[in-house]
């Protein structure tokens, strides 16, 4: 214990750093318990160790650290657990038609995919949530300026329970919906009436004018992007754009976050700075730092609301704000405490985004950045001095290149265990990218529009459009190489804790205990790239099975499902690209988290996926298909449905004997008992989707059994006479 203390007591100024990580183990432990019970257990758990701590340790820092992580860790999940009650909507019970008022809360065009998406919150309607996600398409929707913030419309639609993940390591849209206060999602059917039009909203209207009049100055994918750095809408970027910037890992450049604040923020305090500085009456009697730092505040703030105070946004805002405080201060305004006092702000307020890869990502990318920073090989290395310019350059352009590398390696793990993919040339495109967009695009965008007010525009839009053709050049480019992305099977969270912790140690701590840190790294980093990969994986509702080939290919029971299904599949499995095997393969990132359960599968006219009827171990009738899987010590007969024709009573029990596993999107018989595993419309219903590993023995389910979280929708059961509560009578399932 003395040796321990007085490790703590020559690290005594970075144990406030860690202030951070037990209250998100409390909240992260909230996610991974499964009800009240075992919440309260963690509570009392932590509190008991707290106070065990300050009866038996002596006093000192360690007694002081162990306390404060209990009460942390305790206070973490207590946090989380009030925010899930007083702020969360509960799902949608089932499907069902419903014509209903509603007042509309918000509307997101997306003319790239030719729809809008309203907000709308339901009136005089009982039987559905206080919020609900339509999407409109752009020929059903009323006149222009008619459907805005605070428009009541009368409206058609089938609603449906926001979609959880499809299958094991997929994205969980009905949690995140859920701490938005969305209870179902749909599409409207036509036509959508406007009984009230909306009253004037000078933001909204003046956000949805610039998006178009960027849109008309740069048509094309340039535009699209230029209209998202400055209203954050990103409607109108297309699908081969963004699958582009994500897989060249320049995705982070599309929504508005650190960078984009920051750099405006920047750019006003040096335009206020230096024009204030030509009064000399000012630079002797106001301190010009300061007031400069108020308008750059002033400024993010603005920009912050103007773009529609998304909570990413809100989060960068909060963190500019702090640095800008520390100046004011006359403190060092960019320190690892700052980034400490950042973290505990988000997770107080906004407790649900510590699971979330944003948070993650955000503040992982900011942590190595300040860490390496402040460490004595990079100063001694790359420290400014005294020296001709082209040497000079050089070792900016070396300290931006391993500034980025080091953030592609922190960074990895988080998006294998959230994408299960990970940029591999994201650091080099970065490069590019990030000097392109702060200090040539924004800046040329800024001036454009400042100067169509007179119309002298023109020139600079110009230059704007150049730079952004070159960023889309960059963005397809790196894409298109193999090497631009590493998949991995999904890993356990095991795996993703173990290099998290290591990486915060390494980070943290300054002595020569911090290399302790490699330990658990490595470990983590060993669990996740020997993760096996999944043989069989079957949706939620029935309708898609995956299975893995000899090849390491898979074949799909539907051989020509949508685009959102194949992607989900495939970054589930492992697959890096729609045709590649699992392990070591590259391809496109996914756009999965942006996407919803208003995604359905259609028949693509592209080239599809192997169809299980096409795979040489599969036979395929008009009703079902069997494929015999050979694997190391035995071969497994899987079976799967897919039509709704009535099956023959004594063939399918026969055939239910002889399979190990058999899928169906239909409830089957009592009597239909496989060797292994039934995953027939009943039992997805408990489970969710699935993932099956043959050769050892064992599957995972999206839902473990007994989860209370209140977003997980609890299996629906049908009994007969069950009469439907009145306010929702008018309301056809």
């Amino acid at each position: 214990m003395t040796k321990l203390e007085s490790w703590f007591e020559t690290e005594r100024e970075r144990i406030g750093l860690w202030l951070p990580v037990p209250l998100g183990a409390g909240i992260a432990a909230w996610f991974g318990l499964t009800g009240p019970a075992l919440w309260l257990g963690w509570i009392l758990s932590c509190c008991i160790a707290a106070l065990t701590a300050q009866a038996l340790v002596p006093a000192g820092r360690v007694r002081a650290a162990l306390v404060g992580a209990g009460l942390l860790m305790a206070a973490g999940c207590v946090l989380i657990w009030a925010k899930a009650l007083l702020v969360g909507e509960p799902p949608l019970r089932r499907p069902v038609h419903a014509a209903f008022e509603a007042r509309v809360m918000a509307v997101e065009a997306q003319p790239a995919l030719g729809r809008n998406r309203l907000l709308l919150a339901p009136v005089g309607a009982e039987g559905l949530p206080a919020r609900v996600r339509l999407n409109v398409a752009e020929a059903d929707m009323p006149p222009q300026g008619a459907i805005g913030a605070g428009a009541l419309v009368a409206v058609r639609a089938r609603l449906l329970p926001p979609a959880e993940a499809a299958v094991p390591g997929a994205y969980d849209f009905a949690l995140q919906a859920y701490f938005s206060g969305i209870g179902a999602t749909g599409k409207a059917l036509p036509p959508v009436q406007v009984l009230s039009p909306a009253a004037p909203d000078g933001l909204a209207a003046w956000r949805a004018d610039l998006s178009r009049h960027i849109r008309a100055q740069l048509p094309g994918g340039e535009g699209g992007i230029a209209a998202a750095l400055a209203t954050g809408d990103q409607g109108a970027i297309s699908e081969a754009d963004q699958e582009a910037m994500r897989r060249s890992g320049l995705a982070h450049l599309l929504s508005i976050s650190g960078l984009h604040v920051s750099a405006l923020i920047a750019g006003v305090i040096f335009l206020f700075y230096r024009l204030l500085a030509l009064s000399p009456g000012l630079a002797l009697r106001v301190n010009l730092m300061l007031v400069a730092a108020g308008a750059g505040a002033l400024a993010g703030i603005g920009y912050t609301l103007f773009t529609g105070a998304q909570v990413p946004t809100v989060r960068s805002c909060v963190a500019a704000l702090l640095v800008l405080a520390g100046l004011a201060l006359g403190r060092e305004a960019i320190s690892l405490r700052l980034v400490a006092a950042g973290a505990c702000v988000v997770l107080i307020f906004w407790p649900e985004a510590m699971i979330g890869p944003s948070f993650q990502m955000s503040f992982a990318a900011v942590t190595v950045i300040v860490a390496l920073a402040e460490s004595r090989w990079f100063r001694a290395n790359f420290q400014a001095r005294e020296e001709g310019f082209v040497a000079r350059a050089w070792r900016h352009l070396a300290a931006v290149l391993v500034t980025g590398l080091a953030v592609e390696l922190v960074l990895m793990p988080i998006a294998l265990a959230h994408f299960h993919r990970a940029g591999a040339l994201g650091a080099f495109a970065n490069l590019l990218a990030i000097p392109l967009t702060t200090f040539v695009i924004m800046p040329a965008e800024a001036a454009a529009l400042a100067l169509d007010m007179v119309g002298l525009g023109a020139p600079l839009w110009w230059v704007a459009g150049q730079a952004l053709g070159a960023l889309l050049v960059v963005a397809h480019g790196v894409a298109r190489s193999p090497m631009a992305v590493w998949a991995l099977p999904p890993t356990g969270s095991a795996a993703f804790a173990l290099a998290i912790f290591g990486g915060l140690w390494l980070m943290l701590w300054r002595g020569r205990a911090r290399h302790l840190g490699w330990v658990p790294l490595a470990a983590g980093a060993a669990m996740m790239l020997t993760a096996p990969a999944p043989d069989l994986l079957v949706t939620g509702d029935g309708r898609h099975m995956a299975l893995r080939q000899a090849d390491g290919s898979l074949a799909l029971l539907r051989g020509r499902a949508g685009d959102y299904v194949r992607d989900v599949l495939a970054q589930s499995a492992g697959e890096g690209d729609t045709a590649a095997p699992a392990r070591g393969s590259t391809g496109a990132q996914s756009a999965e988290h942006n996407r919803t359960a208003d995604h359905t599968e259609t028949a693509q006219d592209g080239a599809p996926w192997l169809a299980l009827s096409e795979a040489p171990n599969a036979r395929c009738s008009r009703d079902m298909c069997s494929a015999l899987v050979h694997g190391r010590s035995r071969d497994w007969l899987i079976v799967a449905t897919h039509s709704r024709v009535r099956l023959p009573w004594a063939a399918l029990i026969e055939l239910c004997a002889r399979a190990d596993i058999i899928v169906s999107d239909r409830r089957l018989p009592a009597a239909c008992t496989p060797r292994w595993l039934k995953l027939d419309r009943e039992r997805l219903g408990e489970t969710g989707g699935v993932a099956v590993y043959l050769e050892s023995g064992r599957w995972t389910s999206v839902r473990t059994a007994g989860d209370r979280h209140p977003w997980i929708l609890q299996p629906y059961v049908w009994k007969p006479g069950l009469r439907i509560p009145r306010a929702a009578s008018a309301l056809t399932p």
